[in-house]
Order: C-alpha cells, then structure tokens, then sequence
C-alpha cells in the first residue's frame, strides 16, 4: 500500500549514486553472474563467491534494491528492515543468509537460492483439488510455527511469497514488512499508513498493529478460500477506505461458491478469517494440527453457513469499526507461548479408574493455567504388525468408535470444568501396532508443546510390556509429564 512518512528521516536512506550494475561485475568478493529477475522493488542477481566459505556448498542470490530516484521511502525503509532481520533467521523455512552491502557503497543482501518453485503460479489456476490445498496448507502453517518460535511475524504472507523446496518444505522469503519482538521496528517507527497486500491484509493490520502473529493466520485462510473457490474473500482493495470493509463484511461462505467442499474445511477457513484475531486460531501449530486432522474438527455455525453477512449485522458491524481499537498485544513470542497444544495421551481400555482419575486431573489443572491451550485427547488403538485385526467386538460395535467414545467420556469433566469450546478440545484414536511410538510420532507431527499421560504401576503386566512412559520421555522432542496411580491406589 501506498505510505506517507511521519519526517524527513526517510530520505537519508537513499544511497549516493552508483554505476548500473553488469554481468561480470565483482561486488564484496561476490561475482554477479546474471540478472535472473527485475522487479518494482529490487533485483535479483545469481552470483558466486569468489572465495567460497566452509559449508557454503549451494547457490547464491544477491537482492539488490531499485533506486532510481522518486520511490516510495516505505521501499528503502523496507530494505532496511529486511537486512536487519534476516541474519537472526534460522532454519529450513527461510532462505539462509550469506551478507550484506552497506548502504553508503551499495546495498544488497546475499542469501541461499531456493532450488524450488513459487506458490504463486498455482494461484492462477485456482480452483486446486482440495487435497492440494489442504497440503499446502500445513506446509505453510508449519513454516509459520517456525517463524513465529523466532519471535517473528512475517505481515506479508502472500503466494508469491511462498517457496517450496524440492522436499516440499514451505520457505517464506520477503521480510521487508516483517516485525521482529527484539528488534526496532523501523516501519512503525516511520509511516503512519498501513501496509502489506491488500487482499491478504489482516484487520489489525487496517488498524495498524504490527505485532499480532494471527496477522499471518488471516493472510494464509485468505489463501486456502482463494485456492480451494477460485475467488478472493475480500476482493482487491487499493484503498484503506477498501480495506477497511473486512472489519464489518463478512466473506461468502466458501460452500456457497462450492457445495462440495466439506463442512471441516469451512469451518477451518472462516475460523481463520474471523475479524477479532482472539476469535481465530491462536497459533499456526494449532491450524496445522486441524488441517491434518481433520476428523478432530469441531464444528460450530461457521460449517453451515452459506450467506455473507445480512444488511443489519453489517451495518452494526460498520457502526461498531468506526471507532473501533484492536485489542492491546504485547509480543509475538507472548502470543505463540500462551497459545500451546497439550497432548493427553489417554489409555481408555487397560488403565485402572484411578489413574484416569487422577490424569484427568493433572491435565485440568495444566490447561486451566493456559487460557489459550489447545487440548487433544489421543487414544492408541493397538493393531498387529502382521496380520488381521478384529475391529469390531462381540456385539458387532466399531472397536475404533468404542475407543473414541471413551475417550470423550474422559474428557467430559474437563470440558465442562474450563467451558474448551471454539474447537480447543479434539479427539484423535490412532490404529499403531507400537504406541509409544504413535504417540511420539503424532506429537512431533503436530507441534505439541506438552504431553501428559499415564504410567503403569510396578506390575507383571509393565514388566512384560516395557514402559511405555519411558520411550516417550526420552525419544519426544517436547516436554512430557508422566502421572501416576495415587499411592496404595494400584494395590
């Protein structure tokens, strides 16, 4: 969007002037190879180094902003910003960073080329097959997990914005709007307009907050309504007047515009793109594990609506945004640290009263500590390695839905205790010949934070089985709380 600078700070970023750069060149001790890209903003220059580094065995980029004299400050200041922030970025969902120019000779910034392709060119051929979409979108909410853990919000998460390596990683690349919690944020300090692209702009972002990290959960719903309808939810707005119409109209419903998407995926969407982002997902670990499991949905009216909003919820709506401030958010790290998913591992079929009792418990008493926990009940349904398995019982029943229904028997008190409603509260049964490893394996799969189960007594029956607690402890990447029986409650 176009942005007014608060001063005249902004025109001391302009570089002197500098000769055009050519193929053959040799800047810093790196050799530009060939313009593979001109934009608006910057090119981009393949480039090697002419000393090569230790460990620095893949390609390189040069990113080199386009100053020609007239831009818009917001482009330099955004440059800045992307120097600053990409060297405390880590991991296989950013592009690694090499070096960068300093301004006063020439700015660029080296970083690793992503041997993959763009998300954007997929956007054109929108409608995808929903399986599709629902890929991507676990790809790119595990890349904003990882993003947010490093205490930043990316505000411009957009398909072109998106790269998938040839493993089918999500890498997020562009942080010139970004905002890091321990970094100063030269954009806000600077501009007074909001900023970032128009149809994927969250409405705190309209409002000008920066530091809310369900800012890129809004963008990637808008994204999934875009790639499963064919159609932009809130069109493409050119104006802050335009953007500002997300805080009070809602989206068509995307059933509306297809029938056969199913009710979960709806529900996950409009989920996304609530306008209060406390409505929302609160995490992208919570959207990843929705999307990967999608039986665990819980459905609310979102799922079956089919209408927008009527002309009088709108125009209360209108009436309420005109003076309407977004909720105060601290930091980044604060929202994705209250925002975990606690794992309760339940063994609903050989675990004594006693014991659920008392996991049921330990698990209330964590959660109530967590006012924006996500909570998933997982049950192991054990089947043989080799051969068939009876998944019905004497009386015919499914094995499986006996299991879940007794897990959400379990659950109940608890639900019903800290009122988990607004899908914090799912049930998974997982068929796994090994449950520990299940366990361990679903955990890691979907982000948790914290998993909670219960240990076995000192009995014939753990001494012969192992201990499935301690293969979970030790093998889990996160932290893991083994409750026991109450003392003589075993005997």
């Amino acid at each position: 969007m176009p942005s007014s600078a608060s001063g005249p700070h902004s025109v001391q970023h302009l570089p002197p002037p500098l000769g055009p750069l050519e193929p053959g060149m040799e800047l810093d001790g790196f050799r530009l190879e060939e313009r593979m890209h001109q934009g608006g903003m910057a090119h981009i220059w393949r480039v090697t180094r002419l000393q090569p580094k230790p460990g620095e065995d893949f390609p390189l980029i040069m990113k080199v902003p386009r100053i020609k004299g007239g831009e818009d400050p917001a482009t330099i200041v955004g440059f800045e910003v992307e120097q600053m922030l990409m060297p405390a970025l880590k991991g296989p969902h950013v592009p690694r960073f090499v070096a960068r120019g300093d301004w006063t000779r020439q700015a660029y910034i080296v970083m690793e080329q992503v041997q993959g392709q763009s998300l954007r060119p997929r956007l054109d051929e929108a409608p995808l097959p929903l399986d599709e979409v629902v890929d991507i979108g676990i790809r790119v909410a595990t890349a904003l997990q990882d993003l947010h853990r490093q205490h930043v919000v990316h505000l411009d998460i957009k398909p072109s914005n998106i790269m998938f390596r040839p493993d089918g990683l999500a890498v997020l690349v562009d942080f010139g709007l970004s905002r890091h919690d321990h970094l100063p944020d030269l954009l806000e300090e600077e501009f007074s307009l909001p900023m970032g692209t128009g149809p994927y702009m969250s409405p705190e972002q309209v409002q000008f907050v920066r530091n809310d990290p369900r800012s890129d959960l809004f963008a990637l719903g808008v994204m999934l309504y875009h790639l499963a309808t064919g159609e932009r939810p809130f069109g493409q707005p050119s104006s802050v007047r335009g953007l500002r119409r997300r805080l009070y109209i809602e989206p068509v419903p995307p059933r509306a515009i297809d029938p056969e998407l199913p009710r979960w995926f709806q529900e996950v969407v409009l989920h996304c793109l609530e306008v209060k982002p406390e409505r929302r997902y609160q995490s992208a670990a919570q959207l990843a594990l929705d999307l990967q499991q999608p039986e665990g949905v819980t459905l609310t009216r979102r799922a079956d609506k089919m209408t927008g909003s009527s002309s009088l919820k709108t125009l209360k709506r209108w009436f309420f945004a005109l003076g309407s401030e977004p909720a105060p958010q601290a930091t980044v790290t604060t929202q994705v640290t209250r925002s975990p998913i606690i794992m309760a591992a339940v063994d609903t079929q050989h675990a004594t009263p006693a014991l659920l009792e008392q996991l049921r418990e330990t698990v209330r008493r964590i959660v109530q500590t967590e006012p924006g926990a996500r909570l998933a009940c997982v049950s192991v349904m054990k089947i043989a390695r080799i051969g068939m398995d009876e998944l019905t019982d004497k009386d015919g029943k499914s094995v499986h839905v006996k299991q879940l229904i007794a897990l959400k028997h379990w659950a109940r008190p608890i639900s019903k205790a800290l009122n988990l409603e607004d899908g914090r509260l799912t049930f998974h049964v997982l068929e796994a010949p090994d449950v520990a490893t299940a366990i361990i394996e679903f955990a890691a799969k979907n982000g948790a934070d914290h998993i909670i189960m219960g240990a076995r007594g000192a009995s014939a029956l753990r001494r012969y089985l192992g201990s499935v607690s301690a293969q979970v402890v030790t093998q889990s990447e996160c932290s893991v709380t083994v409750v026991r029986e109450p003392l003589g409650a075993e005997a």
